[in-house]
């Protein structure tokens, strides 16, 4: 195997193991993973790691770049979706302090170090690999 492919294979690993770590927790009370906040887009990141994996298993570059750049887009999605869960989760508070107390008590976790790691690491691998022979132009 490749570097560039070692590098994304190892990527996908990674988002794939962020997808469990806690990335919010709120009111200190729990630790909530990509399944607890939102489930079907958890599976979606999860569907798209291992067809990073597959496009790596097989060789096929243009599958690997095309996951390891969805993967990235859907991450960044969900930390602004994330965001934005957090400051709209006590709007309807009417008392504008307490509902800014509450949301500064949503925390985000070390979860996210690993899920924007993993898309990252897979692009740099997926952008650096080279093909294993070239084809001889035909006439």
């Amino acid at each position: 195997m490749r570097p560039g492919s070692f590098l994304a294979f190892a990527g996908f690993v990674i988002l794939i193991a962020a997808t469990y770590c806690p990335l919010l927790r709120p009111l200190h009370l729990t630790n909530w993973d990509m399944y607890a906040c939102n489930k079907p887009y958890g599976i979606v990141v999860l569907l798209m790691a291992i067809a990073g994996i597959i496009g790596v298993v097989f060789m096929e570059r243009k599958i690997m770049r095309m996951a390891a750049w969805l993967s990235l887009v859907l991450v960044v999605l969900f930390y602004f979706l994330a965001l934005l869960k957090i400051h709209t989760s006590f709007s309807f508070i009417s008392f504008h302090s307490i509902e800014r107390f509450l949301d500064r008590q949503i925390k985000f976790k070390w979860g996210w170090w690993l899920l924007i790691a993993g898309p990252v690491l897979a692009l740099t691998g997926a952008l650096s690999a080279k093909p294993k022979y070239k084809i001889p132009n035909q006439q």
